[in-house]
């Protein structure tokens, strides 16, 4: 059939408003059926990208050695459920004339960016450390050749607007983002509004956050964050200029500092800063309550300082101002790139 089953028990793979059970994306027929509905209830009504959740699948009890899909048992071909559940849509699209065909996936496996993958990394907490986390995914599904990634900035899990800890996270990670290849905002905030019935003409209700627009967060913060949106803008060339590199010859947009700069054993040992394309390195700042953080610049040329207008000589090591407004981002010689 067109569900993934289960070789012992009834294939219920989560409890999300009942008993849930994935249909099989690895089945060929079951990518079309799905297609076939979606066309019917949104394409026809105008709607040309689809948000595809739950790609994994997000099994509740995740008994591998119990599921089995249509390509074979789950412990074999579990990693390609998401190639198969992209490749319907962009089937299907494609099909009806659509030449820019995106999706949003929330996972990614070898293959993937065939389809047309954008993925982001799923529901992450809100905090400096799932931060840092997501910089190591981000830099590590480039290099595995998927050049559309992007995070929840400020975390899918725990924040709270009126926080100011919180508030000081969306900051440095909206900032962050601008210079991800995809800048994307998504969250659940609270306080949480309560529902008002459990259920409505029998469907389970759910609860609803708070907004998460840039001005939700207090007016000092909504001119940081609205400047950052403007200069997303000023260097848009520069990214589709990254985006085409990569469509060209599989160069990430986001790339650890050894992939431009190999011989640089230093280069080598940077985990906390990357070059966004070939002419600017961004260092985000990961962590609460400081003003500036340590950079590595490679050697072999010289770098200016964005905020400031300063000229380093690669090499070495360098103090960059970072107030809350400002992320360190170094362009290299030969740039005319204007951030700030």
């Amino acid at each position: 059939g067109y569900l993934v089953n289960a070789d012992r028990s009834n294939a219920i793979h989560m409890d999300w408003m009942g008993n849930t059970t994935f249909y099989d994306a690895t089945n060929p027929g079951a990518q079309e059926f799905v297609w076939e509905k979606c066309k019917e209830n949104y394409y026809k009504y105008g709607i040309r990208t689809f948000w595809l959740d739950e790609a994994e699948p997000e099994y509740g009890p995740y008994d591998f050695d119990n599921y089995r899909y249509y390509e074979g048992t789950a412990l074999s071909c579990t990693n390609r459920y998401p190639v198969g559940y992209a490749k319907g849509f962009y089937d299907g699209l494609k099909k009806e004339g659509e030449k820019d065909v995106m999706s949003l996936v929330r996972c990614a496996w070898a293959g993937s960016q065939k389809y047309a993958v954008l993925t982001w990394s799923g529901d992450i907490y809100s905090s400096f450390r799932s931060m840092k986390e997501q910089l190591t995914a981000g830099l590590s599904m480039s290099m595995a050749g998927i050049p559309w990634w992007t995070s929840d900035i400020g975390g899918f899990l725990g924040g709270n607007i009126k926080d100011k800890a919180f508030q000081e996270l969306l900051v440095r990670w909206f900032a962050w983002g601008c210079f991800c290849p995809v800048f994307r905002m998504h969250g659940e905030r609270s306080p949480w509004y309560e529902r008002e019935e459990e259920f409505i003409n029998g469907v389970r209700q759910l609860t609803s956050g708070q907004d998460n627009e840039v001005w939700s967060f207090g007016e000092d913060n909504y001119k940081i964050l609205s400047n950052y949106l403007f200069i997303r803008e000023k260097i848009r060339p520069y990214v589709r200029s990254c985006m085409q590199e990569a469509a060209d010859s599989g160069a990430p947009v986001m790339r650890p500092l050894y992939y431009d700069f190999p011989k640089d054993e230093s280069a080598a040992e940077i985990d906390d800063a990357y070059m966004f394309g070939k002419d600017l390195l961004v260092a985000p700042v990961m962590e609460a309550g400081v003003s500036e953080r340590k950079v590595y610049l490679p050697a072999g040329v010289r770098w200016t300082e964005s905020y400031t207008g300063k000229v380093y000589e690669g090499g070495s090591e360098v103090t960059a101002q970072a107030p809350l407004e400002i992320i360190p981002v170094f362009v290299r010689e030969g740039s005319d790139l204007k951030i700030y």
